[in-house]
């Protein structure tokens, strides 16, 4: 594939053969080495108009697109939200990254999917002196008895310090585990440990950095507290979101580079409140498809409406990708009633996440639920993607895998 504008050190660096991650300098222009897959995934698609204009793509050049967004990096391959995922977003083309948002037991943000996942995302367990911390040791596996291996260790059981001591792995945990070593050995089978050797944890104000040395954009995600708060009587939740929008300030990151996300509401008019510049752009993350009394098929259900939603200020919708989509009697992908709510309300939308879902065969799982009977290979997720682009007329979607976006992005002209 080809490199577009590549600087020679920068591609040294992330091959390894430069001496340390910890001096990555700003490209000169852009680096974009998409690899295999989306050419794997185009070969196997049904025959169609839209393989077709993908397959006259293959000579590139290609570039960064901001439709394409790192899901926590790339963790399809890379341990998610780790310097060697973002880097490897980026070349990949993503023009947004995110990094999920918590804080330490001292209150210092951090970059990690949940408060509390370092026993499933870390080598926390690996460390006595620090699993000793955790606020659920881990705890073998008692088969004949229906037990499950367990473990829960936090931020927010750790300070900073101590988070610099662990090392990034793919997310995973063997149930079935009488041993920490064999709990810590669970990447699904449709991920790799190839590149989760030595991965390197940020915190968000590294993860601001890098990504500008990259040269993209941000889009961090406040995620909800497993502590009480306010924490330890004093640290509001509102603290805590301007903080997240603080560290923004204290880089000197414009406004209209960043995203910031919540699946709490609250978070959101807080900051269309108190930060209208980066407000102006925050983004509701949808989780109503939780509540029992949500349908995705009856506007009636939904709690606030998509009016209601645009009153308060919010601008940008997110939900996950089975809810802006259905098929039509033919079994074609269509947009949904939702997807066509939210735009007739006037909200923009963001959808997640494509590459998360392993081997499309038997209809998707979680993210294709509402169009399980219309995938049926790989190949249909660039159909589903089509749909979303086109039709439905999403401003971006997040991926574990963004060269499979930015491939199409490229190819039909998304920016």
């Amino acid at each position: 594939m080809p490199i577009r504008k590549a600087s020679t050190k920068f591609a040294l660096i992330f091959l390894g053969l430069a001496s340390s991650w910890g001096h990555v300098q700003a490209a000169d222009g852009e680096v974009v080495q998409l690899g295999v897959r989306p050419f794997f995934l185009v070969d196997r698609m049904d025959n169609s108009e839209l393989k077709t204009t993908l397959q006259q793509c293959k000579a590139g050049p290609f570039s960064r697109s901001d439709f394409s967004i790192g899901h926590r990096g790339a963790p399809l391959q890379f341990p998610e939200h780790t310097k060697e995922s973002y880097v490897a977003a980026a070349l990949q083309g993503a023009g947004i990254v995110e990094c999920d948002v918590t804080f330490t037991k001292d209150r210092e943000l951090v970059c990690r999917h949940s408060q509390c996942d370092l026993h499933t995302t870390t080598n926390i367990l690996a460390i006595p002196g620090l699993a000793a911390k955790c606020s659920e040791p881990f705890t073998p596996a008692d088969p004949p008895n229906g037990i499950e291996a367990s473990a829960k260790c936090c931020t927010s059981d750790i300070t900073l310090t101590e988070f610099r001591m662990l090392k990034g792995k793919m997310d995973g945990a063997n149930k079935m585990a009488s041993t920490v070593d064999e709990y810590l050995d669970g990447t699904p089978s449709f991920r790799t440990d190839s590149y989760a050797g030595s991965a390197t944890l940020l915190t968000h104000g590294e993860s601001i950095e890098l990504l500008k040395e990259l040269g993209v954009k941000f889009t961090p995600e406040l995620k909800s507290p497993d502590v009480d708060m306010p924490y330890e009587g004093d640290y509001t939740q509102e603290a805590y979101a301007q903080q997240l929008i603080d560290d923004y300030r204290a880089a000197g990151v414009a406004a209209e580079d960043v995203w910031a996300q919540s699946f709490n509401l609250d978070d959101v008019r807080y900051w269309i409140a108190n930060e209208p510049a980066f407000g102006n752009q925050a983004v509701y993350l949808e989780g109503r498809y939780n509540d029992e009394a949500f349908d995705v098929a009856n506007p009636e259900t939904w709690s606030p409406t998509m009016e209601e939603l645009v009153a308060d200020g919010v601008k940008i919708l997110a939900p996950p990708m089975w809810m802006l989509v259905t098929t039509n009697d033919a079994g074609n992908i269509i947009p949904s009633t939702y997807a066509k709510a939210a735009k007739d309300a006037g909200l923009d939308l963001i959808t997640w996440t494509i590459e998360r879902s392993g081997l499309l065969a038997g209809g998707g799982g979680w993210y294709y639920q509402t169009v399980t009977d219309a995938i049926d290979n790989d190949g249909d997720m660039y159909r589903l993607l089509d749909v979303v682009a086109q039709d439905v007329g999403i401003l971006g979607i997040f991926s574990d895998w963004p060269a499979t976006v930015t491939y199409y992005a490229n190819c039909v002209g998304l920016e």
